[in-house]
């Protein structure tokens, strides 16, 4: 026992050794906090910053901006600690609601989200502050201008089928838009960093003026996003039920064997409405109006007991990915990804112990290299990559979201430029591209609603950004992605203990009414695991901007930072087996490393 206790206590201390020699990334932000002001007082207006929860003048602004609140804020996100953050001046909800919906509601207001969870420590994997995400784009930027195009489509867009996306007009003229933005038809990386040059995307068809199709629009960001149909089969497809006779449910059932229980892959039927069109709405959630939960979904029976057969369906729209990623239980789709391949017999990474018959192998993983160590691994590193993008999301970038940058283009499209001067080049060009029309006659249509308010004249002057959530955005800021981060520590694990190049055994989408799945014949046989988990992860973490909830650079960065999360947990946890093994990890670039 002695020497079981020595060589317990070297081993941490060798993995302790290889978390500290790890590099720790310096930490830099875009500059823009404290770079915009308001006139005639020449004090920041952080018009591009994280003001969300705070209360907030009638245009927009902190309502007195020449308070410490911000500076306040930021001190309190860096000492982390209860006592600073609760003397924080988050609004008291005492002045009353504008809109309909918060007004009837009786809304209380919401709190910031885990502030401190980048500030604690863990005692495995990389440290939540060693690692770093490139800084965001700037609000006047070809890139930034490409973002909130992106995201204006993807708002309008968001009830066509996924497998419809190569016939639909609207969808065509989201390709023409973004074909012709510079960010996206000039190849030269002149003038960027090597940070912003990694975060292009497209030039998918021979022409260099065309980076988008149909049939690639707002994919292609990760290898194998863009092979097969939109949506990964781990969204839909089960696993075979227990027993060995009778009928029994398959992968094309789309539910998944929780033991002797089952989940259906299907969601809830969100109702097609849009909210936060409304200057009321808008401001109303910036000064932290609790709406949460307020969405709308179908009920065919109009009663309390849902019809499973009629209220939900396999992810068809858009919307339904919005409705997946809204209520999530954040790693739960790679949980569910880890049983699906169990349930299939997917073969384990070459370099892995345990794969030969029981004849000569006389043991079966279990703890070790099977079903139970995959599924707590997967879950594991979740918590640290929430802690290492919270640390990026509040002590670095405080960026704003895509939704306050929607209101500082709607106030300068509706004539109220005051001190916004920065928001001049992106209306010229934004006003200029097929979508501004739509997304006026869509917020006008929105706005007829009975939980709207406001002038009705204005009403049908709305440029802001139509978002599926009544709440908006969570109550953190934007910049990385919790979603995606989870996505690319959870994915990459799964990528390490499973025969990547496996080819599964299905390739499925919905049918016309999302009610079944059906077989994708252009697909079967070419859909591998890595590429469908690279998919999975993708598809989490940009249904995110299907939301409007997060810009696209936030979640491709929070990928590769969940990424380096994994591999330094695997890593660590290499030291702790017996057994003599290597993992071939195949990274988001197309990449791999060895473990």
């Amino acid at each position: 026992m002695k020497n079981r206790r020595i060589s317990a206590h070297q081993l941490r201390y060798e993995a302790a050794d290889i978390a500290y020699n790890r590099p720790h990334a310096y930490q830099r932000s875009n500059g823009e906090e404290n770079r915009y002001r308001l006139m005639p007082d020449n004090v920041p207006s952080y018009i591009g910053t994280f003001t969300k929860g705070f209360l907030h003048d009638d245009n927009g602004f902190l309502a007195d901006p020449k308070a410490d609140v911000y500076a306040d804020f930021i001190r309190a996100c860096d000492m982390g600690d209860l006592a600073s953050i609760n003397a924080l001046k988050l609004n008291p909800g005492t002045t009353p609601w504008l809109s309909q919906i918060a007004i009837a509601a009786v809304a209380k207001v919401r709190g910031w989200e885990s502030m401190g969870a980048g500030l604690t420590y863990d005692l495995e994997g990389p440290d939540a502050q060693s690692l770093a995400i490139p800084p965001a784009p700037i609000l006047d930027s070809e890139e930034l201008i490409a973002e909130m195009a992106e995201l204006y489509w993807m708002a309008l867009l968001r009830d066509v089928p996924f497998t419809k996306f190569d016939t639909n007009a609207d969808v065509t003229k989201a390709v023409m838009d973004l074909n012709g933005l510079n960010w996206f038809k000039n190849k030269s990386n002149y003038g960027l960093h090597p940070y912003q040059a990694a975060r292009k995307r497209g030039y998918f068809s021979a022409s260099e003026f065309e980076a988008y199709a149909p049939q690639n629009i707002f994919r292609g960001n990760v290898i194998g996003d863009d092979a097969g149909p939109f949506i990964s089969q781990f969204l839909y497809v089960g696993t075979p039920s227990l027993g060995k006779k009778g009928v029994r449910f398959g992968d094309d059932q789309g539910l998944i064997a929780y033991g002797a229980a089952t989940i259906d892959q299907r969601v809830r039927i969100a109702k097609k409405v849009d909210y936060m069109t409304t200057w009321e709405q808008w401001l109303d959630v910036q000064n932290g109006a609790n709406l949460r939960e307020l969405e709308e979904y179908e009920d065919p029976d109009n009663d309390n007991n849902i019809n499973r057969e009629k209220g939900y369906r396999f992810i068809t729209t858009p919307r339904d990915l919005c409705s997946y990623v809204h209520y999530d239980a954040l790693h739960q789709a790679y949980f569910n990804a880890c049983l699906i391949l169990l349930g299939i017999g997917a073969p384990i990474d070459p370099g892995m112990p345990f794969r030969l018959p029981d004849s000569v192998d006389k043991q079966t993983g279990f703890a070790q290299f099977g079903g139970p160590h995959i599924l707590n691994l997967v879950s594991e590193v979740a918590t640290r990559a929430l802690k290492a993008v919270r640390f990026q999301k509040y002590n670095v970038h405080r960026r704003a979201r895509p939704e306050v940058v929607a209101g500082w283009l709607h106030r300068y499209a509706t004539g109220d430029t005051a001190n916004l001067d920065i928001m001049a080049n992106p209306m010229a060009i934004l006003q200029g591209l097929q979508f501004w029309p739509l997304l006026q006659a869509h917020n006008a249509s929105q706005n007829t609603n009975a939980d709207r308010s406001g002038d009705p004249s204005a009403a049908t002057d709305s440029f802001l950004l139509p978002m599926p959530y009544v709440e908006g955005s969570p109550m953190h800021p934007s910049y990385g992605s919790g979603h995606a981060t989870v996505a690319g520590a959870c994915v990459t694990i799964l990528k390490a203990f499973f025969d990547e190049g496996y080819i599964l055994p299905f390739a499925y989408v919905p049918n016309a009414n999302g009610k079944n799945l059906v077989v994708d014949a252009s697909s079967v046989g070419k859909l591998t695991v890595e590429n469908e988990l690279n998919k999975l992860a993708a598809n989490i973490a940009f249904g995110r901007d299907w939301a409007g909830v997060h810009y696209w650079s936030d979640q491709i960065e929070s990928l590769r930072l969940g990424e380096q999360i994994a591999l330094g947990i695997l890593e660590e946890q290499k030291l702790q087996y017996g057994e003599n093994f290597s993992m071939t990890v195949p990274l988001f670039d197309g990449t791999s490393v060895r473990i």
